[in-house]
């Protein structure tokens, strides 16, 4: 991949506060051994967890409404989750934890995802109780912010993560796949199914290439087709609390909850692509910092790299 130089995505002024907060709490714990270890695992769990608020918001406010949400309320309770997502939106611009350059990401997925939504719930995939005015036919205009919370994750973990990639593809190639895959999401209901094709030929396309994330004193490597799946196994956690907490139903869970089936991980699989060719809308994918020649990305999983070996090489090549 052909280097761009393009400033990397930077902290909003919140973060920026947040972080120097907790570097200096963690700038006190091990840096070396099992404990140095540990203290990398805690400050992975941090950022993701940051990344998340969005997502976590959403789905505190949902299970909350599920408990507590009395039935005989004149407002309906698909409404006030609307209400409820409006809100987190708005605090989350007005405390600069997102940017209006990310809004803008963040808003194109709610659209995308509330097209889909429409049509889906228009062919029966799945329903969301009937209740309620703030909605576009048999969907509530809750549904797009759930889609927006995947974004929100997207363009944040990118932030967060300072993420660079290795043999990134060509951009227009990863926009093709994504289109294919959303046409598809439509589609499939009167032709052939071709989900299994676009696993094959993401797996094609992303294949060699490798994500590089720093977490506090070390950057890491992953396969990007690992991180993916990762991900989808998130989202799909997210949804059975989801569709637990009644937010919305397949129809093989309205005569009682069960889990979401495994094979919904494709979906969600193919879903990451749509969610990456997204954001780098607005964040262009970089290539590491590090110029040496990357490893096979089979040799790289999880394979760290000390966070100062690039600054001792810039020394040296400005010496020389």
């Amino acid at each position: 991949m052909r280097h761009v130089p393009v400033e990397p995505a930077s902290l909003t002024s919140a973060e920026r506060a947040i972080d120097a907060r907790l570097r200096v709490a963690l700038a006190r714990l091990p840096r070396h051994g099992p404990a140095g270890w540990l203290t990398e695992f805690l400050a992975f769990g941090l950022k993701q967890a940051w990344a998340c608020v969005f997502g976590a918001a959403m789905l505190a406010v949902i299970c909350a409404a599920h408990l507590w949400y009395p039935d005989e309320a004149a407002f309906a309770r698909n409404d006030a989750l609307t209400v409820a997502a409006v809100a987190i939106q708005v605090a989350m611009v007005a405390g600069r934890l997102e940017t209006l350059r990310e809004l803008r990401v963040i808003v194109l997925f709610h659209l995308v995802g509330t097209l889909m939504e429409l049509f889906k719930t228009h062919i029966g995939s799945w329903t969301y109780e009937p209740d309620g005015v703030l909605r576009l036919g048999g969907v509530p205009l809750f549904s797009g912010f759930m889609y927006a919370a995947v974004g929100s994750y997207m363009v944040r973990v990118n932030r967060l993560f300072d993420l660079r990639f290795t043999r990134y593809p060509k951009r227009w190639s990863t926009a093709v796949v994504a289109a294919a895959i959303y046409l598809n999401f439509f589609a499939n209901h009167y032709v052939q199914d071709l989900r299994w094709l676009l696993v094959a030929l993401v797996a094609l396309v992303f294949g060699r290439c490798v994500m590089h994330f720093r977490i506090f004193r070390v950057r890491w490597r992953i396969p990007l087709l690992l991180a993916f799946l990762l991900v989808a196994f998130f989202i799909w956690l997210a949804e059975n609390i989801a569709t637990w907490s009644n937010a919305w139903l397949y129809p093989s869970q309205v005569g009682g909850w069960h889990p979401v089936s495994l094979t919904k991980l494709t979906s969600w699989f193919l879903l990451m692509i749509i969610s990456v060719v997204l954001v780098t809308w607005i964040s262009p994918p970089q290539p590491p910092d590090d110029r040496q020649p990357p490893r096979r990305a089979d040799e790289t999983a999880l394979d760290p790299v000390p966070a100062g070996q690039q600054e001792r090489r810039n020394v040296r090549r400005s010496e020389s």
